[in-house]
């Protein structure tokens, strides 16, 4: 498959970023890649049969080239002239062989990071140290630096941004233990303001009974008073009529 890019339309895009891997180049060079792309800053273009880089267009603005798994053997010098603010360059497995060819790349002054895993060039005795004292600009070869750090990972870096965006959080917020000790002592002092409301209600309520009570039993001594006074009442009238009754008797 053949890389083939409508670059007047992309151009009007602003791309930032193109992923051509696996695209298959006829020819072994670069093409539909020109000029128009120029705010292009990231570029992948592994296992695309590369051999040359000779028609790559100028991109200024390029900080990270992929290049992996290509057929290239030299003519890196292209990169400096065309991609003169480079950070990071990714060569490996391609066929690279020997330091004359990776001495092109002095001129990238702006290089942190070569990538040349499984090129030859890695089998040569002190390999590792012979590409640090010739590119002396750059910081990481295959991944490590010099005491053998490993490169950090951007999206680590995001991770542990977001980590201390936490803690800085959880820092103003201040600690946990401070508000629910608040919280209990609240808890506590409701509770026992609803204890002594109950407290009170129940003495009204009983003070209330009491009263009710001594009101009860008024009235029912007022009612039996009035049983009785009724009572001498009858026996009065009684006996009025008894001398009558008898007198009476005594006519007939």
């Amino acid at each position: 498959m053949l890389i083939q890019l409508t670059g007047d339309l992309l151009s009007h895009l602003k791309v930032t970023e193109l992923v051509l891997d696996n695209c298959r180049s006829s020819n072994g060079e670069i093409e539909g890649l020109n000029d128009s792309f120029k705010e292009l800053e990231f570029l992948s273009m592994a296992n695309v049969e590369l051999t040359s880089l000779a028609k790559l267009p100028t991109l200024s603005k390029l900080r990270k080239l992929e290049l992996s798994d290509n057929i290239i053997s030299g003519g890196l010098e292209v990169l400096a002239e065309r991609c003169p603010n480079l950070t990071y360059l990714n060569l490996s497995g391609n066929k690279i062989k020997d330091l004359g060819t990776v001495e092109a790349l002095q001129n990238l002054k702006n290089l942190k990071s070569l990538d040349l895993f499984n090129c030859e060039i890695t089998n040569l005795e002190d390999y590792r140290d012979s590409i640090f004292e010739l590119l002396q600009q750059i910081t990481y070869l295959d991944g490590f630096d010099q005491e053998d750090n490993e490169a950090p990972d951007s999206e680590d870096d995001d991770d542990e941004g977001d980590e201390d965006d936490d803690d800085e959080d959880e820092d103003e917020a201040g600690p946990p233990g401070e508000y629910e000790e608040e919280d209990d002592e609240d808890d506590g002092g409701s509770d026992l303001g609803e204890g002594e409301e109950e407290e009170e209600v129940g003495l009204s309520y009983l003070m209330k009974e009491e009263i009710q009570d001594e009101d009860d039993d008024d009235d029912y001594v007022e009612e039996g008073g009035d049983e009785e006074e009724e009572a001498e009442g009858i026996r009065g009238e009684k006996r009025k009529r008894d001398p009558e009754d008898e007198g009476e008797e005594e006519d007939d």
